[in-house]
């Protein structure tokens, strides 16, 4: 997974030193975005489709990090797709619009999509490095 550098500036102001460190508040909660290609270091490059629902954000959630690596714990799901292609990446977003990328990463393997599909994780891991 690659962090954001918003969540990189997040995290590293925690940690400031001489009482100048700010806190950081975990968001309620955690949204995934699909992607064509890599998102970017602020997860907006190569965006799949342009609509609902290929556009549309899922909650999902993960277990508590063990050696670095998140799990998932939910089954996130897109439903009758719009846009045939090829998604090949996931972004993290603390709002299910706007809102601030977490991260990113790439999938195992790519998933091709045509018009009508549903698509699921059914299972994901984040290795943080």
């Amino acid at each position: 997974m690659s962090i954001s550098n918003y969540l990189e500036n997040a995290w590293a102001n925690t940690i400031r030193g001489g009482g100048a460190g700010t806190s950081y508040t975990a968001p309620a909660a955690v949204y995934a975005k699909l992607h064509t290609g890599d998102p970017g270091e602020d997860g907006t490059q190569n965006a799949y489709g342009t609509t609902s629902p290929d556009t549309d954000r899922k909650a999902v959630t993960f277990g508590a990090a063990s050696n670095g690596v998140l799990s998932l714990t939910n089954t996130p799901t897109w439903t009758n797709l719009q846009t045939a292609g090829n998604i090949q990446y996931v972004s993290l977003w603390d709002a299910s619009s706007a809102g601030n990328c977490l991260g990113s990463g790439a999938l195992g393997a790519q998933k091709t999509i045509a018009v009508g599909d549903d698509f699921d994780f059914t299972a994901l891991t984040f290795t943080l490095d």
